[in-house]
């Protein structure tokens, strides 16, 4: 039973990584086709998948088609119950669904100034009083996370989950452009940017080469702070 993911550049596309690791992450079979969101071709490669306009976009077995991130995150859900994309515990579930559903409808200040990237860590950005609003917020929500359900290992609610998945561009904009946060946030950034299945993504997005480049911030910058 393998399903069909579309995703866009790896380097770039925030949703992409999201709805890539909720398979890759929980061992559920699919097969990956890139869509041309950097090139052009976006809607032309979409247009089967109709009425879906953005990436990831994903197809099951018997050709039914959800779109958004937040939809294929509990439709996979409930395909998958076995695979524990979401916590066991019914409170730190509940609390799992509200940090998610937040990511997904909110941060737009960290999310339109900072762009996903995975290429290398700006220097000197200088981070508005919106993000790093945003930036308290997501602390806020992550500390408490850790502290009621997280003992279990370096993800929010112990093990790994959809959680993690959803703020796992946060972490990589959180890198990226070096952005303020506590030890404890930095502590979760890097078991994001150590896990494999991130590295493994990432290094395919560094297969390809752009001119220009997409969201030049126009700073200096150095090596991507992470493990390679």
């Amino acid at each position: 039973m393998t399903y069909d993911l579309y995703i866009g550049d790896q380097a770039f596309s925030s949703w992409s990584l999201r709805g890539w690791l909720m398979f890759e992450k929980f061992s559920i079979p699919f097969r990956s086709h890139m869509t041309g969101l950097y090139s052009g071709t976006l809607q032309q490669d979409l247009a089967p998948l109709a009425p879906a306009r953005t990436v990831p976009v994903m197809r099951s077995p018997e050709g039914v088609v959800v779109g958004d991130s937040l939809a294929m995150a509990e439709t996979l859900a409930e395909r998958h119950p076995e695979a524990g994309l979401w916590p066991s515990d019914a409170a730190a579930r509940g609390l799992a669904r509200m940090l998610v559903a937040e990511m997904h409808a909110g941060f737009g200040a960290l999310r339109g100034e900072c762009p996903m990237q995975l290429l290398r860590q700006w220097q000197g950005f200088r981070p508005s009083q919106a993000v790093l609003e945003d930036l308290a917020r997501i602390e806020a929500l992550w500390a408490l996370a850790r502290a009621r359900h997280g003992s279990g290992g370096p993800w929010l609610f112990g093990a790994y989950c959809l959680a993690d998945v959803f703020y796992a561009p946060v972490a990589a904009r959180i890198a990226g452009y070096d952005l303020p946060v506590s030890a404890e946030a930095q502590a979760y950034v890097a078991a994001h940017l150590a896990d494999p299945a991130f590295r493994a993504w990432r290094a395919e997005g560094l297969k390809k080469r752009y001119d220009p480049l997409p969201y030049d911030q126009g700073l200096a910058s150095t090596g991507w702070p992470g493990p390679d």
